[in-house]
């Protein structure tokens, strides 16, 4: 579960702070898809931001499994993101030298010490993921040989590898036509049922909120609108 209770987070602005997130609360239960919506500047990626403690707010808590995120040192909110969160950030950054099977195998390179020891099992559970994301005959392919849609199933499998507890999806879609984009909800819906993930997803995309199991509106950073998805 992750819970974000009453966050606000300002920037510097001249003499000044500019608001972002104005007191924001919402809750994202295991096996749900939390949609957050809003017009651009609104907020949206700066109150992911925030969830994911890559960002720690002027006020307010963030707790990811009973967890207070905000009370813990950089070290451990770091070790909490490695260990709990999976991220989907918009752009896929995939690397290019690499093919699809090793996207994410190197997150085990990144996980500390241990890594070689885990070699195999990190192999078996990329080749798990890549075939629950319908990947498994594109897993040898370097990121140039692979669709947008495809490099954004290997972006999503990619931030499960850890095994997170908590899914949090940056605009999925943005680049993708509207049929590649609804396949691509379509997934994270069935993955986030699967693996009971809590998962906020950050979409401009209307269309595909009635498929949510909550939606929050931000307009410049406060929630105009909270709504149970039909």
């Amino acid at each position: 579960m992750i819970r974000l209770d009453s966050i606000t987070l300002t920037f510097p602005d001249g003499d000044g702070r500019v608001t972002a997130v104005d007191d924001v609360s919402l809750t994202a239960q295991p096996g749900t898809v939390t949609g957050i919506t809003g017009p651009s500047g609104s907020g949206k990626s700066s109150l992911l931001a925030v969830a994911a403690t890559l960002i720690h707010p002027d006020s307010g808590r963030v707790l990811i499994d009973d967890v207070d995120a905000t009370a813990l040192s950089a070290g451990e909110a770091t070790a909490l993101r490695r260990e709990t969160i999976g991220i989907v950030f918009q752009q896929s950054n995939l690397i290019p030298s690499l093919t699809a099977r090793e996207q994410l195998g190197v997150m085990n390179e990144l996980g500390g010490r241990g890594s070689r020891g885990r070699r195999r099992a990190v192999a078996a559970r990329a080749d798990e993921l890549l075939d629950a994301v319908g990947l498994a005959d594109q897993r040898a392919k370097r990121p140039h040989q692979l669709s947008g849609g495809q490099r954004q199933r290997v972006n999503i499998a990619r931030a499960l590898m850890n095994d997170p507890s908590v899914l949090l999806v940056d605009e999925p879609t943005s680049a993708l036509d509207q049929e590649r984009g609804a396949s691509i909800i379509d997934l994270i819906l069935r993955l986030t049922d699967e693996l009971n993930t809590s998962t906020l997803l950050v979409t401009h995309d209307l269309v595909h909120l009635p498929r949510m199991h909550g939606v929050v509106n931000l307009v410049d950073g406060a929630v105009v609108e909270d709504v149970l998805a039909a």
